[in-house]
């Protein structure tokens, strides 16, 4: 990932039109024209060797001729010029280009790229119809409508989506601040964009148009990171398998599964929309800084059919009727008057026709004091009875009367001319307003789904339920085993080894390799016994006869593995038998039938399955997906997203389910495929479990050289746990030095709560008394693909509880070229070299990772971190602008990324 000299192709301050026309319907004329009559603050230059003048300018006949070096070329010549043209830009010293051309070959793009890589230039497209900037009046594209400005920005992978969001946007006042065609993304792309715009402070929200991904690291890299600043709103095109295969044929990408994309998008804390009209109101929701906290919603309406509209449509979407709190409902009986029979006040609360300025303000405001809903959302019907506009002034009146509460309000004057006064005064007062119930409702959920995607970018999870150590040798074993004779599948034997090593309960079970030994093993086992075949050659048991249950005794299994083998000889003739396998039956009346598994996306690398399993699993189809690595809050957060996960909780007389054992299951089920690239497919079905816990009764493990090694193939870096040690101190003492981890929270917290005010001050420059939730979260939950943070743990001396004595951590730039750095430690370690050690630790990682610089900033009072700096070899700056702050760097030499 990179944004180097992406500035230049959005902020250039002069540009070169290669390729500009006088004929009319051309690219090169088009784009001339909204080059020249967009506003652009500098030179624009064409460039032509056989016309004399564009747009009233004179052309220039090649781009040695330029007077001046263009910041950005545009090009829109034949495929076969296109490298040329680059290569004479970049001698000239230019850093950006945009390749308009279409109908180059793979070959072409190659050789484009290569030839621009030298001089460090960055390429939008080929294939791309540009990009326009409206505030800094470029639009180099030939985009039929010039856009408005605004603070959303738009990448979109399509040519004419851009043009027609373009044009569908104007025509409702929406404006933009950046609109970019990616084109065939031969260098310029998703990632990239993302990184740029996140860090550009005149972007509130990024909105993508997503056909295909093709560098998946990077994407969730920068995905994440982005939605940690501001919304990323995404339409990812293609939710059927037709429409995916047809996206993946237009891109030449890879066709991936659509609930792999929905998996993606979630663990990036993107917000998916389905067309054009969700994903602006989407992003002008989630502009207005509405402060949802949950998914209970409360209705006003003076007319019932709307209120049930909206509650369908809130049922639906998988929110919740808000219940009225006590208070409320005495607080409503005043200017509601008392109910027919004495009933309840109910959700949605129908008001009346007939209802007044007064009524609705009275109404409202008891229902914004009630804690039990999240928002509401006030309706309004036209009526011959009441003036629509002051109904809307009393709603404004009242949300802006309860202000300090921060309680959410949407609302929707359904109508048309009517209507059009209402919601003009909701828009001045920045109250979200929609045209329909359905429109708000709509709107609510986006809140809500967006605040549950950055609880899990945000929340600290909690710890592992139980610690365990995975038997690795075990697993390499059977695996090495397995591809040294060329097998792809293990056999349930040994797949169940694999899952026991790394502490998956397993039913009893043992290897025969003939009628008579079954026996044998099953009277050493006890208790009903179910019978298996044994073979590499058969994947699916039951198909062939080779499985029975309930046997009651080793006669019994005997008589029962004679038979089977008679039967698998006639079903699958070819198939070479080892034996049997003989397994204690697990007893568990009550226990769910759960699948567990993961398969190999060839984009996104491994993604883990979870739902419910049996023999109707595929008929059921009820699972979610996920993407590793996983940590307890992920894995319960997936079950969550099944059917089946409400039943676990207890269902009538069942009991419910040990969901901590089963989340842990996940867990260590995700462990193992980070741990083994070698594991291409894994299907544990059925997964028991109850209240008593898990257990595996049948398992599939699919074994192959891996495409990509090791970590490699993850979208998502995995915990690098290569980088554990241990140290000394000064005074002999001795601590664990590892990764930083989401769960490390609370030693953060603790940590802080151990310095002296001083030491906080030098460390934050400014007065500090604790950190925040917020805070600590994003110093625990980093992306280990751009950040680091190394912490230094041991027992605390009074309470023996494992404490933080010190953390270092650096921050590199999308360019992985610089990285800024901090480092801490509790104020009684100081002088016993813990920092000294931390920052010489976390050098070596910056090289390791290629990073060529790594710089802080030092209040110039805190001598000690100075002359700390100075002994590991970083050079001062003085900071010109502040005073009071040094800058220090080091130079660390290039090295090879990680």
């Amino acid at each position: 990932m990179t944004v180097r000299n992406l500035d230049k192709l959005f902020k250039p301050a002069s540009i070169a039109l290669i390729g500009a026309s006088r004929k009319p319907g051309t690219v090169g004329a088009v784009v001339a024209r909204n080059l020249f009559q967009a506003g652009f603050d500098g030179p624009v230059m064409p460039v032509n060797p056989t016309e004399r003048a564009v747009e009233g300018v004179l052309t220039y006949k090649t781009v040695d001729s330029l007077p001046i070096t263009p910041d950005l070329g545009v090009i829109c010549t034949a495929p076969d010029t296109v490298a040329a043209t680059i290569d004479a830009l970049g001698k000239r010293g230019t850093k950006a280009a945009i390749v308009m051309t279409k109908g180059m070959s793979a070959d072409q793009i190659q050789t484009m790229l290569e030839t621009a890589k030298p001089y460090l230039m960055r390429v939008l497209g080929p294939n791309s119809l540009g990009a326009m900037v409206p505030a800094r009046g470029m639009n180099a594209s030939f985009a039929p409508v010039a856009p408005r400005k605004g603070d959303v920005a738009l990448v979109a992978q399509s040519s004419m989506v851009l043009t027609s969001v373009a044009d569908w946007a104007t025509s409702r006042g929406i404006g933009f601040s950046h609109l970019v065609s990616l084109g065939e993304r031969g260098d310029v792309d998703f990632g990239d964009l993302l990184d740029y715009l996140a860090s550009d402070v005149t972007v509130r929200a990024i909105l993508l148009y997503i056909e295909s991904i093709t560098h998946a690291r990077k994407f969730m890299s920068a995905a994440r990171s982005a939605s940690r600043q501001k919304p990323v709103i995404v339409i990812k095109a293609g939710r059927s398998d037709e429409a995916q295969e047809a996206a993946a044929s237009h891109t030449g990408a890879l066709a991936v599964s659509d609930a792999v994309y929905d998996a993606v998008f979630r663990r990036a804390g993107v917000l998916r929309v389905n067309d054009l009209a969700e994903l602006f109101d989407a992003a002008g929701t989630l502009g207005t800084g509405v402060p949802i906290t949950g998914d209970r919603l409360a209705i006003l309406t003076n007319g019932g059919g709307m209120g049930v509209m909206a509650t369908d449509k809130l049922i639906q979407a998988g929110g919740r009727l808000a219940a009225l709190a006590p208070e409320t409902q005495e607080a409503l009986a005043g200017p509601l008057g008392p109910q027919p029979g004495g009933a309840p006040f109910r959700n949605p609360l129908r008001i009346g026709a007939d209802a007044t300025p007064k009524r609705y303000a009275e109404a409202l405001n008891a229902l914004m004091q009630d804690t039990g809903n999240d928002a509401v959302l006030v309706l309004h019907c036209p009526s011959a009875l009441t003036d629509s506009e002051a109904i809307a002034q009393a709603v404004a009146e009242t949300v802006q009367a309860n202000k300090a509460r921060r309680h959410p309000v949407l609302t929707s004057w359904i109508g048309d001319q009517s209507a059009v006064g209402a919601r003009k005064l909701f828009a001045d007062g920045r109250i979200p307003t929609y045209s329909g119930p359905s429109d708000a409702v709509r709107a609510f959920m986006h809140l809500v789904r967006y605040r549950r995607s950055q609880q899990l970018l945000m929340e600290t999870p909690p710890s592992v339920a139980e610690d365990f150590q995975p038997d690795e040798i075990t697993v390499k074993k059977v695996v090495s085993r397995a591809m040294a004779e060329k097998r792809e599948w293990l056999s349930e034997y040994e797949a169940k080894r694999v899952l026991a090593a790394y502490g998956i309960p397993v039913v009893d079970t043992r290897v025969a390799q003939t009628p008579a030994e079954a026996a044998t093993a099953a009277r050493v086992i006890g208790g009903p016994i179910a019978l298996k075949i044994l073979s590499h050659d058969i994947t699916h048991k039951s198909d062939v006869g080779g499985v029975v249950l309930g046997l009651t005794s080793p006669d019994q299994v005997r008589e029962e593995a004679e038979a089977m083998l008679a039967r698998v000889a006639e079903l699958a003739p070819e198939a070479r038998i080892e034996g049997f396998t003989v397994q204690e039956m697990a007893v568990r009346p009550d226990a769910y039938e759960l699948i567990v598994g993961m398969t190999e996306n060839e984009m996104f690398g491994p993604v883990l399955l979870f739902g419910e399993g049996g023999i109707g699993v595929e008929v059921v189809e009820d699972y979610a997906l996920a993407l590793p690595p996983l940590n307890m809050k992920l894995a319960a957060e997936q079950m969550s997203r099944t059917r089946i996960h409400r039943q676990l909780q207890g269902y009538r007389s069942r009991a419910a389910v040990d969901l901590d054992t089963v989340a842990l299951t996940l867990n260590k089920v995700s462990q193992l495929v980070v741990d083994f690239p070698e594991i291409a497919e894994l299907d544990i079905n059925p997964l028991l479990a109850d209240a008593d816990g898990v257990m595996a009764l049948d398992a599939r493990i699919k074994v192959g050289v891996p495409a990509l090694p090791g970590a490699a193939r993850l979208a998502i870096r995995p915990y690098p746990k290569a980088l554990e040690d241990r140290i000394t101190i000064k005074d002999g003492r001795q601590f664990f030095v590892r990764p930083i981890l989401p769960e490390d929270e609370p030693l953060v917290h603790h940590l802080v709560e151990n310095q002296t005010a001083e030491d906080l001050r030098l460390r934050f420059f400014a007065p500090l008394k604790r950190l925040s939730h917020q805070a600590a979260a994003r110093l625990t939950q980093i992306d280990y693909d751009r950040e680091m943070g190394l912490i230094a743990v041991g027992p605390d001396p009074q309470t023996g509880d494992t404490i933080m004595y010190g953390v270092v951590r650096i921050t590199a730039d999308p360019d992985n070229r610089r990285a800024e750095y901090a480092v801490m430690v509790r104020s009684d370690m100081k002088g016993q070299g813990l920092g000294y050690i931390l920052m010489n630790k976390i050098l070596d990682y910056a090289r390791s990772r290629g990073i060529r610089e790594v710089y802080g900033e030092v209040l110039r009072e805190n001598t000690n971190m100075l002359n700390m700096c100075r002994a590991l070899g970083f050079v001062r700056k003085e900071n010109l602008d502040e005073p009071g702050v040094v800058e220090v760097r080091i130079e660390l030499g290039g090295g090879l990324a990680a």
